[in-house]
C-alpha cells in the first residue's frame, strides 16, 4: 500500500465519519422537534421512550447522512489537496490520477456495503413511527391515552375532551366512524358526555368509561339518526386492541416481509404494488449512492481550487438534494419500470458524468 493510499483514505474516512455525525445530529433534531409535542406534552412519555425514539431516528437518518457525508468529505478532501497543489505533486511524481484516487473508491465501496446492510436489515425495523412507540406506552399505561384535547389514535374512533377536573374528565365528544369511511361521511355513532371517568381493566384488556349526562346519536347511511340520553350510562368499553390503529407501511417492512405481504394480498391494486416494490428498489439504489458519488465528487473537487470549504459544502448539498429528488419522482410512478428508472437514474448519471469529467480532468 502506498503512502498516498493511507493519506487519502484516512482523510476521506475520518471526514466521512465527522460529516455523518453532524448531519445525523441535524436530522435527528429535526425529527425530535417535529414529534416532541405528541411525545412529551400530549402523552407525557417517559424518558426511556423518548430515548428509544431518538435512537430509532438516528438509525433512520444514517440512510441519508452516510451518502451525503461521504460526498461532502470527498469534495472537501480532494478540493483541499487540489488547492494545495498536492495532486499536481503526486502526478509529477508519476502517480496516475486513477491510481491516486483509488482509496476514495475503496472507501465508497465500503460505505455502500454498510448502507446496503443498513437499508435492508436495520432501517425497516427502526422506522417504526412515533405512533408505534406511543402504542407500546399506552399498553403500559393506558391512562396516558385520554387527556384534554383531540385524540385520534384509536381505530375508527376520535375523542375530543374539553377539560379535566381531578380524576374526572369534562366535555367528552366521541365519534365512531364506519370502516373505510369517506371524509365527508357522517359518523356511525356520536356520543357526548358532560363528565366521565374511566378505569383500566387489566384482566379484560380494555378501558371502561363511566358516562354522566350523556347523549347518543346513531346515524344511518342516509344521514338520518336516532337520539337518546341518560343521566348515567353503562361503561363504554374500549379494547386495547383498538388502540393506535397501525397502518401497514412498506418502509417499516423488510424485503422478505414485503414479498410475503404481496403474495398474501392479491387484491392489492397495481399502484399499491408499485409502491411496495419501489421501496425495495429504493433500498438498493440508495445503497449504491456512495460509490456513485465517488465518480462525480473527485473531479468536481479537483475543479474547486478555492480554500474555503463553503463552496464544497454548498455543491455537495445541491448534488445530494438533486439525487434524493429522484425518489420523489419514483413515488409518483405508475408502473414498476418507471419507478426503477427514477430510482436508478441518479446513480447512472453520476457515473457517466463522473467518467466524462475524469476524462477532461485527466488531460488538464
Amino acid at each position: 500500500m502506498r503512502i498516498s493510499d493511507r493519506y487519502i483514505g484516512k482523510q476521506v474516512l475520518f471526514g466521512t465519519l465527522l460529516a455523518v455525525m453532524v448531519l445525523s445530529l441535524v436530522l435527528v433534531l429535526g425529527s425530535l422537534f417535529k414529534e416532541i409535542r405528541p411525545l412529551l406534552v400530549d402523552r407525557q412519555a417517559p424518558l426511556l421512550l423518548l430515548l428509544s425514539f431518538v435512537f430509532n431516528a438516528w438509525l433512520v437518518s444514517l440512510m441519508f447522512s452516510v451518502p451525503w457525508g461521504f460526498l461532502s468529505a470527498v469534495m472537501l478532501v480532494i478540493g483541499r489537496m487540489s488547492a494545495a497543489q498536492e495532486i499536481t505533486g503526486f502526478r509529477v511524481a508519476g502517480v496516475s490520477l486513477p491510481r491516486l484516487v483509488a482509496p476514495v473508491f475503496v472507501v465508497g465501496a465500503l460505505c455502500s456495503g454498510f448502507c446496503l446492510w443498513l437499508n435492508v436489515n436495520v432501517v425497516p425495523r427502526a422506522k417504526a413511527p412515533v405512533r408505534q412507540l406511543l402504542y407500546e406506552q399506552a399498553l403500559r399505561d393506558p391512562r396516558s391515552l385520554l387527556s384534554p384535547g383531540l385524540t385520534d389514535d384509536f381505530s375508527n374512533v376520535k375523542f375530543y375532551i374539553e377539560d379535566q377536573d381531578g380524576d374526572s374528565l369534562l366535555g367528552l365528544h366521541l365519534y365512531r366512524m364506519r370502516p373505510n369511511a369517506q371524509p365527508d361521511e357522517p359518523p356511525q355513532v356520536y356520543l357526548h358526555a358532560g363528565r366521565f371517568t374511566f378505569i383500566v381493566d387489566e384482566e379484560q384488556k380494555q378501558l371502561r368509561l363511566k358516562l354522566y349526562d350523556a347523549s347518543f346519536r346513531t346515524y344511518r347511511p342516509d344521514g338520518s339518526f336516532d337520539m337518546f340520553s341518560a343521566d348515567e350510562a353503562e361503561p363504554y368499553l374500549i379494547p386495547f386492541s383498538a388502540m393506535f390503529y397501525r397502518k401497514i407501511k412498506p418502509s417499516s417492512m423488510t424485503n422478505g416481509e414485503i414479498k410475503t405481504y404481496l403474495a398474501e394480498h392479491p387484491e392489492m391494486t397495481a399502484s399499491q404494488r408499485v409502491r411496495f416494490k419501489g421501496v425495495v428498489q429504493q433500498r438498493f439504489s440508495f445503497s449504491m449512492a456512495c460509490l456513485a458519488f465517488a465518480f462525480i465528487a473527485v473531479p468536481l473537487g479537483m475543479q474547486s481550487r478555492r480554500r474555503e470549504s463553503s463552496s464544497g459544502l454548498l455543491l455537495s448539498l445541491l448534488l445530494a438534494g438533486a439525487y434524493f429528488l429522484f425518489s420523489i419522482l419514483a413515488d409518483e410512478a405508475e408502473t414498476g419500470t418507471q419507478a426503477a428508472i427514477a430510482l436508478w437514474a441518479p446513480n447512472v448519471l453520476c457515473v457517466l458524468i463522473g467518467l466524462w469529467l475524469f476524462k477532461r480532468t485527466k488531460f488538464k
